[in-house]
């Protein structure tokens, strides 16, 4: 336990040592996010936030992992490794969809052969329990660039995908300490340490962004404990103290809201025949910003959201995967339409 609380401490305490002096160093290089016609911001602010965010969590998760549990954790971090600088890289100079699609894959495959970061069974989803390898392996690099992709989206407002990557690791975090796995557990809580510490410089007024390197490595973490969530809980894994019978939809609970904004905003660009990966301003946080609200006031609501989205999961787990899953995204949709209809009322 004393691993987790000093994991936790020192992640918190690099990050927010290190963001005065990125702070610093940008304004002097003039390395800055100018807004334009998209930008939820007004004044240019500097986006390497991230890089705090990497560095705090990667050296508390070396510090205190306990070394017995460190042998598949070394190919997660050399997939960290190479998602920071995918984010570094298109933070200084930006990549195109593709040169970034492909980098993720890389390190989807990594996680996913070396890491053995795959999901098993899909607990009688869609008839389905447990998978082959290869279609395990198909899968588990879907869901992984999924996810990374979908953090990578909802970083449009001060505090949004921080608030959401914070969430999500506490949650796993305390389920990984009551299930005794350290190593998931202080890497959960030295993300959630750092995240933590960015949030104060984040939160409006903003005084920096965590740019794709921030958001593409919170994405890649929260892949990476949603799979293991996922795996631990297979019907054929060893017995659990807290065992939840539908595991991946109650994944998909905790990440309800980038992965249902993700699935919409891509289907509503294709319907469009315009390409998924081009930029607009459809997201559901620029719809609430369209109401009238803050960036701080959209963030509460929709971190809010996620946090009634993740109990109804687990307090309605045993009804079965596919009832509870068209019950989580039937209630989103419902959510998203209604605030839509809304947004369209007030526009005329």
């Amino acid at each position: 336990m004393y691993t987790i609380i000093l994991g936790f401490i020192t992640s918190f305490t690099l990050t927010y040592l290190i963001i005065p002096i990125i702070i610093r160093v940008a304004k002097e290089r003039r390395l800055y996010d100018a807004p334009n016609e998209r930008s939820a911001h007004v004044e240019p602010t500097p986006s390497l936030g991230g890089i705090a965010i990497f560095a705090g969590t990667v050296c508390a998760i070396v510090l205190w992992t306990p070394m017995e549990a460190f042998g598949v954790l070394q190919y997660i971090l050399a997939a960290f490794i190479l998602i920071f600088l995918i984010g570094i890289l298109d933070d200084l100079v930006p990549m195109s969809p593709t040169k970034k699609l492909s980098g993720q894959l890389l390190v989807s495959i990594i996680l996913a052969y070396k890491a053995n970061v795959r999901i098993t069974s899909l607990f009688g989803l869609f008839g389905i329990t447990e998978l082959p390898e290869m279609t395990s392996f198909a899968l588990s690099i879907i869901a992984i660039v999924g996810i990374i992709n979908a953090f990578n989206l909802i970083d449009g407002i001060n505090g949004l995908a921080g608030s959401i990557g914070l969430w999500a690791c506490i949650l796993w975090g305390s389920w990984f300490t009551l299930e005794e796995t350290s190593e998931m557990a202080v890497l959960a809580f030295s993300l959630a340490g750092a995240i933590v510490a960015f949030l104060k410089y984040n939160i409006t007024p903003a005084k920096i962004f965590m740019g794709d390197t921030g958001s593409l490595f919170i994405g890649m973490v929260c892949a990476v404990l949603a799979i293991k969530f996922i795996d631990m809980n297979a019907p054929s894994a060893p017995v659990l103290a807290f065992r939840f019978n539908a595991a991946p939809v109650v994944a998909v609970g905790v990440l309800i809201f980038p992965l249902f904004d993700t699935i919409r905003v891509f289907a509503k660009r294709i319907i469009n025949g315009k390409s998924p990966f081009s930029p607009d301003r459809n997201h559901i946080h620029h719809l609430l910003l369209n109401t009238g609200c803050t960036h701080s006031q959209a963030t509460i609501i929709l971190v809010g959201i996620s946090i009634g989205f993740t109990a109804l999961a687990l307090f309605l787990h045993d009804i079965g995967p596919i009832p509870l899953l068209f019950l989580l995204f039937g209630l989103a949709w419902l959510l998203t339409e209604t605030l839509s209809r809304w947004v369209r009322r007030q526009n005329r």
